[in-house]
């Protein structure tokens, strides 16, 4: 396909994977949204245990693709990941199906082999999906061609209609499957999950005729230039603690070098000097990418932590409230978390329509707000969804020690955390997705499997990061908190608001630390010219 015809709009290879993308996250989320109630109300957790289980599968699973990306760059081909680890996907969906069918008759530690089954699945499949498709974009990577600013365009059209399209499923899995979990059963929520993956699995298979295949270089894979990267590191260490003794000495080495040049296959003259140096400065440059992108990646962490409240906190938060429409129709609380993939597709038009333009005035670039601009934006609306939070759970817990439980259960609706899920919803729209822009566009071509890993590993550690601060809540709560804790099971005795109060703090040290690192931030095409 010529490029001109990729500039005007995205290929029928990138609907199809956005298509099969979509419904991979209303596999997931129909697992993974209502998987704390499971854990409380099934398996019989306590909250603070069942909500550091739940962070802890979600650390793994987006951890992962740190690993398999590397590989997937080094040595396997992206397509071939993509359906070996769909394979596993599917096999753990339907094993925890089939968990679900016999859980009386099985060991409550048995479920966490298909849930990290799921896991291994996923870690392969999402990063390489997410490359895969952007690949499409173009035949060759080429950042120096002339109509490099409408490929830019272009991927970012991309990206955008990828999280829109993700953002679907998951409110189709937010929505509909905890309905049939709470009112059917746990094991029809689970099998719907497995058969939808396993059409996906097939839509793309159907359509491989049609995709581009972007093969690795093999002298320039990304686990040598880590190597490299860890090599240079030691190199300068040992430098500074070795001198050598005499400039002589440098010369001889130097000449012994030389030497051996001609004997190599591959030196070809001028240009094989020219690749050797070349290769010498590999190095240092994606340690300078690595080292840049640090920092911003350590700050995103707390928008990670707070991205992990609905599907733990926010949920057993619903739980100890009035879930009820009339006389007969329960909300499952797992279902507010629908409110945020609403949020995220009512507004991604207005982007583009309202917000863009309207940056344009402002900023005179034309992408109207950086991405470093687009991510800070939805960092402060996920602060200011914290505190809200913590709000409505001081007013729930003022309620419940006035009128006790049942009279509170009756008088606070469900429906007062509609303005957290939506606002988290909206931080979405700019956080996501300016990160999977801005971390696969600033690593070198050659490892964007590993940018998009970059991008899935701020969610791991972030969840991981959200368990750690449970266990260190509880550790005080446990020293200076005496009975009451935190994350008590008793409505009338959880303190939920303080860790929101806690989390905003937080969220808005790293905030202004981010605000402060992105203005002294070039991006990989700025310094490059």
């Amino acid at each position: 396909m010529a490029l001109e015809k990729r500039t005007t709009g995205l290929s029928k290879s990138c609907i199809l994977i956005i298509v099969v993308a979509s419904v991979e996250r209303f596999a997931y989320k129909g697992v993974a949204s209502n998987l704390v109630t499971y854990l409380t109300d099934v398996v019989k957790m306590s909250m603070s245990s069942a909500a550091k289980c739940v962070s802890t599968w979600s650390g793994v699973t987006s951890m992962l693709p740190l690993i398999t990306a590397i590989l997937v760059d080094s040595y396997w081909d992206r397509y071939s990941t993509i359906m070996a680890s769909a394979l596993l996907y599917v096999v753990g969906l339907v094993s925890l199906t089939s968990w679900a069918l016999l859980h009386a008759w099985m060991p409550c530690t048995s479920l966490f082999l298909p849930l990290y089954l799921i896991s291994i699945g996923q870690g392969g499949y999402n990063p390489s999906l997410q490359a895969f498709g952007a690949d499409q974009l173009e035949i060759e990577d080429d950042s120096h061609c002339s109509q490099g600013d409408d490929k830019s365009k272009v991927k970012s059209l991309f990206f955008q209609w990828w999280y829109f399209g993700i953002c679907s499923g998951s409110l189709l899995g937010n929505s509909l499957m905890p309905y049939i979990q709470d009112s059917f059963s746990w094991a029809l929520g689970f099998a719907i999950p497995s058969g939808m993956m396993s059409l996906s699995v097939a839509s793309f298979l159907c359509g491989t005729r049609f995709y581009v295949h972007k093969q690795a270089k093999i002298h320039n894979r990304p686990q040598e230039s880590i190597i490299q990267v860890i090599k240079t590191f030691a190199a300068k260490i040992l430098n500074r603690k070795f001198r050598l003794p005499s400039r002589d000495d440098d010369d001889d080495v130097l000449e012994l070098e030389l030497q051996e040049k001609p004997l190599k296959d591959d030196f070809n003259g001028p240009e094989g000097l020219d690749r050797d140096l070349a290769k010498l400065d590999e190095p240092p440059r994606i340690t300078k990418t690595i080292l840049r992108l640090f920092p911003i990646w350590m700050m995103l962490l707390m928008f990670a932590v707070i991205f992990q409240q609905p599907i733990t906190f926010f949920t057993k938060q619903g739980m100890m409230m009035n879930h009820r429409i009339g006389s007969s129709f329960v909300v499952p609380p797992a279902m507010l978390q629908s409110a945020i993939t609403i949020s995220i597709i009512l507004i991604m038009p207005l982007y583009d329509k309202l917000i863009i333009p309207f940056g344009r005035l402002l900023t005179r670039d034309e992408k109207g707000i950086s991405v470093l601009q687009r991510i800070g934006i939805g960092m402060f609306l996920s602060t200011i969804a914290m505190v809200i939070a913590a709000l409505v759970e001081l007013k729930r817990v003022g309620v419940v020690r006035k009128e006790g439980p049942l009279e509170s259960e009756k008088q606070m609706s469900i429906f007062w955390l509609l303005p957290q899920y939506i606002i988290l919803g909206i931080s979405d729209v700019f956080t996501v997705v300016g990160m999977q822009e801005f971390f696969y566009t600033e690593v070198p071509s050659t490892m964007r499997t590993i940018g998009i890993a970059l991008y899935l590993s701020v969610f791991g550690v972030g969840s991981f990061l959200s368990s750690f601060l449970i266990s260190f809540v509880e550790m005080i709560n446990g020293k200076f908190g005496k009975n009451n804790s935190w994350f008590s099971d008793d409505p009338r005795e959880a303190r939920l608001y303080n860790y929101y109060w806690f989390l905003a703090l937080l969220s808005s040290i790293s905030f202004l630390i981010f605000a402060k690192l992105s203005r002294h931030y070039n991006t990989l095409n700025s310094s490059a010219k």
